[in-house]
């Protein structure tokens, strides 16, 4: 139950904007002395110098004055061709707009029209044209195609595992079930999600989008006429060449086509679309089981159940070239005239389509400086050898990994086997999966709320011990016994408990974690390495199920994601930074952290919360940052030096030094712990 990620140059989901970022001083972000010091913590110079381009992305326009900007968007819209009166004003104003001048009433050349539009853009955010819906609608009719490919083969499983002959608890069958069942996310993981790159180079993000689907709807559509398990598996394998493409090329298309304001809410609609694709899946289970063979050799109800996954995916490529191209996917061909067209359909005034198409070419000229000379090899080899990528990488992936062991598909795949393991019949597994899906879907529609409300960290320290204990009580509730209406019962409960404490957390949290925690030069491989994580675990545990519920009954093999949920909780409180409302350079410093300090700053959360809820004092912890220890180095050497000499010659090590510094601003009421002074972030 994988929602997916955007690999979008812009600030996505929770990676907001701040209004003063744009005017910023940029020479201070790259000065002389703060540039080496940060060099010597993380490496070579050259590495550093991309993430101080990549905080330059953020903020290409810093700086600039209304007049520079407006005579950058005169010349950039003759460049491009633009070169009528109309247009050279709609870039003058749109440049001198791009550059965060929120008072429209001191730009005495917009219209009132246009001040209107502006306006609302933040007043009424949900305010569009209806082209922008429709590019909408085809987003989320991927997401259903995306839900329904994961969901239906929970009830055709049911019947064909008895056709194919690996219907048996033995060894050879419950592997051989979980291999057919886990053959798309094989391939995702290892071949779909890194074709993405490729295919959005050469076809767009329209054309990705289109052949996706086409391997989509004939990937289901052979599986409908499959007559044995290895055939079942071929078709399967290469529906995942389908999955992984779309999967990760729908939320960019979505977040390039709307609005800064707008884009975090569309990418988040992913998730609940792919879970209303999830419960449409159900549905289809249920509506098909009564059909009768008809004189169809193996049966015909589970043919229809795996078919009708392609109904959504043949909408969407009659649909798909109705709406225009991704601008940004214009712009890195140079098709400068064609992205400015496209903009104006998605917007309502020039003057918006001229100021974002402005912005996102200096955008993308800022990225190519800081990708200049970079191979993607050496990109590969960043995400691991600078601190920064490597504590993002690890706080993306362990949740990527998570949103798999925390045991989710096990339910989304296999739910009706489980229920039917429970004491219901076929037709109540079914429906009672169904009310599986109803519950991932309403409680995903919230998400989209508390995300950027209650923040990633604290919804996963939240929802991480409540799926742990639903786990562990739909596991011990298979040892009621099963005359017993409470046997039924108290597993159903389990498994909704679980559904709606795991759509608003670890649902849509890692992707969103992921799409923000990367630098711009190297996001497009870390999300590719992101996905890739999320799909192998998937496969993973696709695969192991039946296997496992076999040899460790129904209490062992919940009980075993149950223990992973602990995990989960702990991996959070040590290893996860929060990342909401934070800017491009400021996530720099969140990650940019010896990862004992993360450590030492989950210790004291968890001591801070134990001593408030037991006598209610206490002073919340200061999460750590970069900043915070390293960006006032020239203060610690004052304070280390008033606190005491020490002998001759002798020169203080790195740790002593810290500890003296740590001490002064405990005294101060600064450090973790201590209060709100200076380095909180």
């Amino acid at each position: 139950m994988a929602s997916n990620p955007t690999k979008t140059a812009a600030p996505t989901g929770g990676l907001t904007e701040k209004k003063h970022d744009r005017r910023s001083t940029s020479s201070e972000s790259v000065s002389g002395t703060g540039f080496a010091e940060h060099a010597d913590r993380t490496g070579t110079l050259n590495q550093n110098a991309r993430l101080e381009a990549s905080k330059k992305i953020a903020n290409p326009l810093a700086g600039l004055s209304p007049q520079r900007l407006e005579a950058m968007g005169e010349e950039y819209a003759m460049m491009a061709g633009l070169n009528s009166e109309e247009d050279l004003r709609a870039f003058r104003l749109g440049a001198r707009i791009a550059g965060d001048e929120s008072n429209y009433d001191l730009i005495p050349e917009l219209t009132e029209r246009e001040k209107e539009v502006l306006v609302r853009e933040t007043t009424h955010k949900w305010s569009n044209p209806p082209m922008l819906y429709w590019v909408v609608v085809i987003c989320s009719l991927c997401a259903a195609v995306q839900g329904m490919d994961e969901t239906v083969v929970n009830g055709a499983q049911l019947f064909y595992k008895d056709k194919f002959g690996i219907g048996t608890d033995s060894q050879r069958d419950t592997w051989l079930l979980g291999l057919v069942n886990s053959a798309p996310y094989l391939c995702c993981a290892f071949i779909g999600c890194w074709l993405t790159e490729p295919m959005n180079r050469i076809f767009g993000r329209r054309g990705t989008i289109f052949v996706s689907c086409i391997i989509s709807a004939v990937a289901c559509f052979h599986q409908a006429f499959t007559n044995t398990w290895w055939h079942m598996f071929i078709a399967r394998f290469y529906l995942g060449l389908g999955i992984g493409p779309k999967s990760a090329t729908t939320p960019i298309f979505a977040a390039e086509c709307s609005p800064p304001k707008l884009r975090g809410a569309l990418v988040m609609q992913w998730q609940m679309w792919t879970a209303f694709g999830i419960m449409v899946g159900y549905i289809a289970d249920l509506a098909f089981y009564f059909v009768p063979d008809h004189g169809i050799g193996l049966g015909l109800n589970w043919r229809l159940m795996m078919g009708s996954a392609m109904i959504p995916a043949v909408i969407v490529v009659c649909l798909a070239f109705l709406c225009p191209e991704s601008p940004r996917w214009y712009l890195s061909k140079g098709r400068h005239q064609d992205a400015f067209g496209a903009l104006c359909r998605l917007r309502f005034e020039k003057v918006q389509a001229a100021r974002d198409l402005f912005y996102t070419h200096t955008l993308l000229e800022a990225e190519k400086q800081a990708m200049a000379g970079v191979k993607k090899g050496n990109r590969f080899k960043e995400l691991f050898t600078v601190r920064r990528n490597r504590n993002a990488v690890i706080a993306s992936s362990g949740l990527m990994f998570m949103q798999q062991f925390c045991g989710v598909n096990i339910i989304a795949y296999y739910s009706s086997a489980v229920f039917r393991d429970a004491g219901f019949s076929d037709v109540s597994a079914l429906a009672a999966s169904l009310g599986f899906g109803v519950v991932n879907w309403l409680f995903a529609i919230p998400a989209m709320y508390t995300i950027d409300t209650f923040g990633r960290r604290n919804l996963l320290l939240t929802t991480f011990p409540l799926m742990s204990l639903f786990l562990f009580f739909t596991g011990f509730s298979f040892w009621i016994p099963e005359d017993s209406k409470a046997h039924i019962g108290c597993i159903a409960l389990g498994i909704y408990l679980f559904g709606m404490v795991y759509s608003p957390g670890e649902g849509p949290v890692p992707f969103t974690y992921s799409a923000e925690a990367y630098p711009l030069y190297i996001r497009p491989i870390g999300m590719s390495l992101a996905t890739a994580t999320t799909w192998f675990f998937n496969f993973i545990l696709s695969i192991t199920w039946p296997r496992m519920v076999t040899a460790f009954k129904p209490q062992g093999a919940f009980g075993w994601y149950a223990g992973w949920n602990i995990i989960g909780f702990l991996f959070t409180l040590f290893l996860v930074p929060e990342t909401k409302g934070k800017t491009l350079e400021e996530l720099d410093h969140v990650f940019d952290v010896p990862l004992k300090k993360l450590v030492r700053y989950g210790a004291a959360q968890s001591l801070w919360f134990f001593h408030r809820g037991k006598n209610g004092k206490g002073m919340r912890p200061t999460a750590p940052s970069a900043e915070m220890y390293h960006g006032d180095a020239e203060r610690m050497n004052e304070v280390v030096s008033e606190m005491g000499p020490t002998s001759v010659g002798q020169q203080l090590g790195e740790g002593e030094r810290e500890k003296r510094w740590n001490k002064e601003r405990e005294r101060e009421g600064g450090i973790m712990g201590r209060g709100d002074a200076a380095g909180k972030v």
